[in-house]
């Protein structure tokens, strides 16, 4: 991973609080939870089967989005 994006993600880990303790990043990225970018500033679209469990989803009325800033940042720069 490039520099940019530990120091990014860094930052990122900092400023706010995860009830999963950082699981994704302490894996490396590939435990990660199951959502894409559909190109909408601030939010990234769950695919999960049970999204209203995760503490970061928001419904959207037929759907859900992950607020989860570290979330983001993956889905949108690590295309992951």
């Amino acid at each position: 991973m490039e520099a940019k994006h530990e120091i990014q993600i860094e930052e990122i880990m900092g400023v706010m609080t995860c009830p999963k303790d950082f699981e994704c990043c302490k894996s490396g990225f590939e435990k990660l939870c199951k959502a894409t970018d559909i190109g909408m500033e601030g939010f990234i679209k769950c695919l999960e089967v049970e999204p209203e469990k995760c503490w970061f989803s928001v419904s959207s009325g037929k759907s859900y989005l992950c607020q989860c800033p570290l979330r983001m940042y993956v889905a949108k720069n690590l295309s992951k």
